[in-house]
């Protein structure tokens, strides 16, 4: 039987972009906070994490995580 080991530090930045993928940005970060994640170099995963985005791609994203957000919330109702 061969065991594989991950690496730590791939398998965190797997993590967080699964998490980002499904979750807001704010609420990703206040677990990482809860985690105490925040011990590796944060600005080195912000450029991993971020690479391929613009300010114009991430604002399409949050439009879009917020207006479908709005429409499954039981006070857009009233």
């Amino acid at each position: 039987m061969e065991i594989k080991v991950i690496n730590e530090q791939e398998n965190l930045q797997e993590v967080m972009q699964v998490l980002l993928t499904h979750l807001e940005p704010s609420k990703v970060m206040k677990f990482w906070a809860a985690c105490k994640l925040s011990e590796g170099d944060y600005l080195q995963l912000k450029e991993k994490l971020f690479a391929q985005e613009t300010v114009a791609s991430l604002y399409d994203k949050i439009k879009e995580y917020q207006d479908k957000d709005s429409k499954q919330s039981p006070e857009s109702n009233l």
